[in-house]
């Protein structure tokens, strides 16, 4: 399995505001690149919290991507995963629609009626206690034939996986704003490492729609 890590964010590190409502820190440019990223993939995946905060579809946009897609033998959309320790995804999101196959990796602290109401939309994967066990879920992921995973944020999901262990690549594009503040979420928020900090390695540097991609390997 090959995981790439996505985001956008500002020039000072955030992902959005201490209100954790969207911004737009890319154009169009970048946008096209995420849609053609998440096209190569076989899955998409996001926290829960990005799931509450944004709403996300988590679709390929470009109708050319999705036709590339079907040529290849493969559904229009790559599947759809939410890693959800309390199975608190709501029946209304928009991911679980039937654009494409949804998975919800929940934890066996999930309440049995939450999780019951998540598997008439989704196929839930259960592992750990208290909290998604990450290497046991991807395990499950791979055997279902997900091989090359994006992962679009939010930073608590991107710290644990690093944690884990499971990143191959970070992609990051750097936009030209500043939004500050303590409580405003960054890449990696979680608890943070105080030893044995992740090491990469710069693979490449765009300038992009006035910001600049980084690309760089674990």
């Amino acid at each position: 399995m090959h995981v790439v890590v996505n985001a956008a964010m500002s020039a000072d590190g955030k992902l959005s505001s201490r209100r954790r409502e969207q911004i737009a820190i890319s154009g169009d440019a970048d946008f096209d690149r995420v849609d053609r990223l998440r096209a190569d993939s076989d899955a998409v995946v996001v926290g829960v919290g990005t799931v509450l905060a944004d709403d996300p579809h988590l679709t390929v946009k470009d109708e050319n991507l999705r036709d590339e897609r079907r040529t290849n033998g493969k559904p229009a959309n790559p599947a759809r995963v939410v890693v959800d320790s309390s199975a608190r995804t709501p029946s209304s999101a928009e991911v679980l629609d039937d654009d494409a196959t949804t998975y919800v990796c929940v934890s066996d602290a999930a309440p049995v009626e939450q999780r019951a109401a998540l598997a008439e939309h989704a196929d839930l994967i259960t592992a750990g206690e208290e909290r998604v066990d990450l290497l046991r879920a991807f395990a499950a992921l791979q055997e279902q034939g997900i091989e090359r995973v994006m992962v679009e944020g939010g930073g608590e999901l991107i710290f644990s996986l690093f944690e884990a262990g499971l990143v191959d690549d970070l992609s990051v594009f750097v936009g030209p704003k500043v939004i500050g503040g303590r409580d405003a979420p960054t890449l990696a928020d979680g608890d943070g490492f105080v030893e044995n900090f992740p090491e990469l390695e710069l693979g490449e540097v765009e300038r992009l729609d006035g910001g600049v991609l980084l690309t760089w390997h674990v």
